[in-house]
């Protein structure tokens, strides 16, 4: 299933999507229909990790198509929103893409290269990237992002798949006039906006196989990645397993797995950089579409 949480214009909650994105199936208000029992809250729901997929799925299979439609909400009334506003934490990949590397000249990495971005980052599905004045090679990055459902230390990679909640898309944006100037990349991918991530989480049950997924870029309408989960040096399963020898992972925590070619810098013989009024629009199979519309600060 596809979980995205909301606003209503009352409250904030969370449903499954419907495959032709119309309807919200709210989870919180079926089972109040059924009489059983469901966390108000999309981490609490979480953070039951796959058995509250299960149960989840037995309230829709238990429901008439009745109780379905009467907690069901039109997409087009609500406001999608990021599904997780607070992880633990935002851990990110660089150069885990082969395809991406090639096109900067870099070697592959042995070991994944790894950094984190503040919660602040985060946006929502249609909201605005905000591009600070001074800030003048505001680039994109399409990512696959893990969203962890269990607690997880030293994982081996045969079961890093069971402390896996689902997936989701994240846009890794980056200041590269600030990111090559510091020869590090933490400043250059923190301003407040610089991760909008959505807009729904699929399954890990659901999605399943995620070793060839296409995941594409357009900016304007101009495509300018298109590239397949193929091309990763580490799969999900060896990043959660990589990472869980370092720290301890939480449910919630966010893991974007590293960006494919097609970049703004590497555009030859000029960088395509972002700039005031363009949108880019990010498309991962079996999640969904990205949208947001970049704004001087």
């Amino acid at each position: 299933m596809r979980i995205a949480r909301y606003f209503n214009g009352e409250k904030e909650s969370f449903g499954v999507l419907t495959d032709d994105n119309i309807l919200i199936v709210s989870l919180p208000k079926l089972a109040k229909i059924l009489d059983e029992q469901i966390p108000q809250r999309l981490e609490d729901f979480i953070a039951l990790g796959h058995g509250g997929v299960e149960k989840a799925e037995r309230l829709l299979e238990k429901a008439s198509k009745n109780n379905v439609k009467r907690a069901s909400l039109p997409v087009r009334n609500l406001k999608l929103l990021a599904p997780i506003a607070f992880p633990p934490k935002i851990i990110c990949l660089g150069l885990n893409y082969r395809d991406h590397a090639a096109e900067q000249n870099a070697p592959i990495p042995d070991e994944p290269i790894i950094f984190l971005k503040p919660h602040t980052t985060i946006i929502g599905p249609n909201e605005n990237i905000i591009k600070p004045e001074f800030v003048k090679q505001l680039d994109y990055e399409a990512e696959l992002a893990i969203v962890m459902g269990r607690k997880a230390k030293n994982v081996p990679v045969s079961e890093a798949k069971h402390y896996i909640f689902g997936y989701t898309i994240l846009n890794d944006v980056s200041a590269r006039d600030i990111q090559f100037k510091d020869k590090q990349w933490t400043r250059g991918k923190s301003f407040d906006t610089f991760a909008p991530t959505g807009p729904c989480i699929t399954t890990e049950n659901q999605l399943g196989d995620t070793s060839n997924l296409s995941i594409k870029t357009w900016v304007n309408n101009e495509l300018r990645q298109n590239s397949t989960t193929r091309n990763m040096v580490f799969n999900v399963y060896e990043v959660v397993h990589y990472l869980s020898r370092v720290m301890t992972l939480e449910p919630c925590d966010i893991i974007a797995t590293g960006t494919p070619a097609g970049v703004g810098f590497a555009f030859k013989p000029k960088p395509k950089f972002l700039q005031a009024g363009d949108t880019v629009k990010i498309s991962i199979e079996k999640i969904g579409v990205l949208e947001n519309r970049v704004v001087e600060d």
